[in-house]
């Protein structure tokens, strides 16, 4: 028995040293384009369902079919969540395509997991992921707000969606919002106009034209009747020679009378 015992303390050290050793070799590609193997998945996925299953186990949920609290949901969805995880409309986006693990489309699965795990993980979010803890931010019943939502949201199609998100208010968790961006059609061939209008062949020369055409000295109205562009450039020569001409020096001779020169 004892040496049974001894052969698999040797055998966890031996198997312990050789993880370190891989690990600190960088064999391990941390790279999110690169997936974990199906065994390594599989124990994380595992970890992942019982730690928010556990934590989420004593959570009161409030009336999910609060009108008031859906629609608060649908606009913190709309600018905190569908980059990740889209919606009725949306199939995909910069984010939902390059994150790894890939965050679920909610427009299909809703509250699969529940609303007090929604609620945890929207609140505490998931480390090693994308998920953000919205919780240092937002208060719970705003929180409540998107769980709320995301009870709804499988039966919305692109239309009731934007119709709800349009009654909401927007982005608001009672004070500290900073401005989102959203995510809705991204690169899907609705950029904006100012991405996909090409510039005017001639665009810089077009705004010089522009600026000498409203620019004082080139309107043709501002001019003097009876003059052209030649009395113009006289009358600045005569104005150059009038500063460049020296000044005649005078004194007083002893007899009183003053005698000028120039220099």
């Amino acid at each position: 028995m004892k040496k049974t015992i001894t052969t698999l303390v040797a055998a966890g050290a031996v198997g312990s040293a050789a993880v370190l050793g891989v690990a600190y070799f960088g064999l391990v590609n941390v790279g999110a384009d690169d997936p974990h193997f199906p065994a390594v998945h599989a124990f994380l996925s595992m970890a992942r369902d019982r730690s928010i299953e556990v934590r989420a186990r004593d959570i009161e949920v409030p009336n999910l079919k609060d009108e008031t609290l859906i629609r608060t949901g649908a606009g913190n969805y709309n600018a905190m969540c569908i980059g990740c995880h889209l919606a009725p409309g949306v199939d995909k986006t910069e984010l939902s395509q390059a994150l790894y693990p890939s965050p679920p489309n909610l427009t299909k699965i809703g509250l699969d997991d529940g609303p007090a795990a929604a609620f945890w993980t929207i609140k505490h979010g998931i480390k090693a992921t994308g998920m953000p803890a919205w919780g240092k931010s937002m208060g719970d019943q705003y929180i409540w707000g998107i769980v709320a939502f995301l009870d709804q949201l499988p039966q919305m199609n692109a239309e009731q969606y934007k119709a709800l998100v349009a009654t909401s208010g927007g982005h608001q968790h009672g004070g500290g919002e900073s401005e989102m961006h959203n995510h809705e059609g991204q690169h899907g061939g609705n950029e904006s106009d100012h991405h996909s209008k090409p510039a005017s062949a001639g665009g810089h020369h077009d705004m010089e034209q522009a600026e000498a055409h409203h620019s004082p000295s080139a309107d043709p109205t501002s001019a003097k009747p009876g003059t052209d562009h030649h009395s113009g450039h006289d009358a600045a020569e005569a104005d150059s020679d009038h500063h460049s001409k020296p000044t005649p020096k005078t004194h007083t001779h002893s007899d009183g009378k003053e005698h000028s020169h120039e220099s």
